[in-house]
């Protein structure tokens, strides 16, 4: 989902606070003198990144999302690009590159996920690595994502409380296609005391659900040979239970 409503883009922090992944590349990142975040969004890890002296480019297709990245504490320590991975305007510099916030399932196509990851290795130094995670389709996570199962409250940054849900769609089947569609659907609570009104908002996504092999043969084939795979935010091996594949890959 593109963040280009600026009322959405205010909840993403809410959202996605700072967590157990955040930590982790945060320790990956702590030998790293040059850090690209890919997809960074609002900045909170690009600028935590900065307030521990490392240099840190963050780039996003959203200006939205930019504005508020560039308006945080340490903000203008960062290094900001409109665009994509094609817009890195360096070669051979990045010590890591990070995609967090399962940006790496974004990618539909194989060929735009390559492109990416070709354009990562670029603007890594020989020796740097690439840091993502993709959400481990034998957990089938998307039977989760009904109004039911999914239900939560955050607090808007104006004080309204947001009830927060997803609606999976039918079609197309996750595990013929590897890919899910599914909507956000965003309700806006009046505030006591106030004239506000009851307010809906929805946004359409789709991700793809890539396998272990599947990721490990793209990596490879984005002349990655060295990848090294978690399957939790503590470094546990990939099992058939692990929500998460998290490759590090050089």
């Amino acid at each position: 989902m593109r963040y280009d409503d600026p009322r959405l883009v205010a909840l993403y922090d809410a959202l996605n606070p700072f967590a157990d992944d955040t930590a982790f590349y945060l320790a990956l990142a702590a030998s790293a003198r040059h850090v690209v975040d890919l997809g960074c969004g609002t900045g909170l890890l690009a600028c935590e990144l900065a307030r521990r002296g490392h240099r840190v480019t963050g780039i996003d297709p959203s200006p939205h999302m930019l504005r508020v990245a560039r308006a945080r504490p340490d903000g203008d320590k960062v290094t900001w690009i409109e665009g994509d991975a094609n817009a890195l305007p360096f070669v051979g510099a990045a010590d890591l590159l990070v995609m967090t916030g399962h940006v790496a399932q974004i990618f539909l196509d194989d060929a735009s996920f390559v492109a990416t990851l070709v354009a990562a290795r670029r603007a890594l130094r020989p020796g740097g690595a690439i840091a993502f995670e993709s959400r481990n389709p034998a957990a089938r996570a998307w039977e989760n994502w009904t109004p039911e199962r999914s239900l939560r409250r955050i607090e808007a940054p104006d004080g309204r409380a947001v009830d927060v849900w997803l609606e999976r769609h039918a079609v197309p089947d996750p595990l013929a296609a590897g890919r899910v569609a599914f909507t956000t659907h965003y309700r806006f609570m009046p505030k006591p005391g106030t004239e506000m009104v009851e307010e809906t908002l929805s946004a359409a996504s789709e991700l793809r659900f890539r396998t272990r092999d599947e990721l490990t043969k793209r990596l490879t084939g984005a002349d990655f040979a060295k990848i090294d795979w978690y399957g939790d935010w503590n470094r546990a091996p990939v099992d058939e239970t692990s929500r998460e594949l998290i490759a590090v890959a050089r």
